[in-house]
């Protein structure tokens, strides 16, 4: 039999209680002090552990003055039992509330680590508050008298079924993982599929990938088609790269000036335009004697792949302006023009195309 409550057991009982609240104030003003110290520093771990502890502390300090005043009460073993069990059940799920946002913060900051970029791949870290708050379930199952044998029995059973219904998501979550893992690409990398989307990797998550195009347009992949589809990464296995620009000048140019004045241009755009590499080494290749003019590549750098339609614009301007200025010519296409019996033939000369706006020449037959 219990006793009889007396007014000492309400007193040391609120006493228990002031204590807690006390506590999980002081704890609540001592983390945020810590908070504003951890925001100081570069490593964005400490950060997220004082974030987390916000969360259990205070909770903890509660719970250890709501069971020190339940002990001090005459109650009965089975009311004492669920009182402890209850408060036992709320210290878990905030910790495990608390660990799961640390384990998620500390994925993504390991995550922007790596990938060096803004964005992050949610993938990873709904994965790992999946995974803590299932184990914290089952803690808590475990902490009632609630044996978990049977369940995870009963849930192998059930997601081989689930599995079957879901192919396709689990097929884009597996792929997704698969992707992260293998590093063949990331979040801020510059993609091209073959069927033609291309654009910034903005996000990987669970079921799809999410690109940002040129015109800033989002393109959503899943995960599934982006493993299967061949596929160019522009910033891998390093971000710059070199792009080619085809020029032809005619027959009675001097090559050697040509190519003198066009290192000249291509120095000078490496230096000025953003993006551009200034330690780029000007290279001119001379390779092909056309119908009309001798062809030739110029090889410029750049810093991304973006950056060559703006440094192709200023190279094709400066370079067309130098040629005029230094009596370079750079000849137009020529067409015959064949008459046969009141119809018109336009035989094109061989590997020649004429583009729009050039200026034809007409040789009668």
């Amino acid at each position: 039999m219990t006793r009889a409550l007396t007014m000492n057991d309400v007193l040391f009982a609120g006493i228990a209680i002031v204590a807690g609240l006390v506590a999980a104030f002081l704890l609540r003003m001592l983390l945020r002090w810590l908070g504003r110290h951890a925001d100081r520093t570069q490593w964005r771990g400490d950060d997220v552990a004082v974030d987390a502890l916000r969360m259990i502390a205070p909770w903890a300090a509660l719970a250890g003055g709501a069971a020190s005043a339940a002990a001090t009460l005459p109650l009965t073993r089975t009311v004492q039992h669920h009182v402890n069990q209850t408060l036992t059940v709320l210290v878990i799920f905030a910790a495990t509330l608390s660990v799961s946002r640390v384990v998620a913060g500390l994925v993504q900051s390991v995550t922007q680590a790596r990938s060096g970029v803004a964005g992050s791949a949610t993938i990873f870290m709904n994965i790992t508050r999946i995974l803590v708050l299932a184990i914290g379930f089952l803690v808590v199952l475990q902490t009632l008298g609630i044996s978990i044998a049977p369940m995870l029995t009963a849930l192998g059973v059930g997601g081989l079924a689930v599995a079957l219904a879901l192919q396709d998501t689990l097929a884009n979550l597996f792929a997704g993982i698969h992707i992260l893992a293998s590093k063949t690409v990331q979040p801020g990398d510059y993609i091209r599929l073959s069927s033609g989307e291309e654009g910034y990797v903005e996000d990987i998550n669970w079921r799809q990938t999410t690109v940002r195009a040129l015109s800033n347009n989002l393109v959503v992949i899943p995960n599934g088609q982006l493993a299967k589809t061949n596929m160019t990464n522009f910033m891998r296995p390093e971000q710059e790269l070199t792009i080619l620009v085809q020029a032809g000048v005619s027959y009675d140019s001097d090559l050697e000036q040509v190519e003198e004045v066009t290192k000249e241009v291509v120095t000078e755009v490496m230096t000025e335009i953003t993006g551009a590499l200034p330690e780029h080494e000007p290279a001119v290749r001379f390779h092909t004697f056309g119908d009309s003019r001798i062809g030739f590549t110029v090889i410029l750098g750049v810093g991304e792949f973006s950056d060559q339609y703006r440094i192709k614009h200023e190279f094709i301007k400066r370079l067309h302006r130098r040629y005029r200025e230094e009596g370079i010519r750079i000849p137009s296409p020529a067409r015959t023009v064949a008459l046969q019996q009141g119809s018109v033939v336009f035989p094109q000369q061989r590997g020649t195309e004429p583009e729009p706006g050039d200026m034809t020449a007409f040789r009668p037959v």
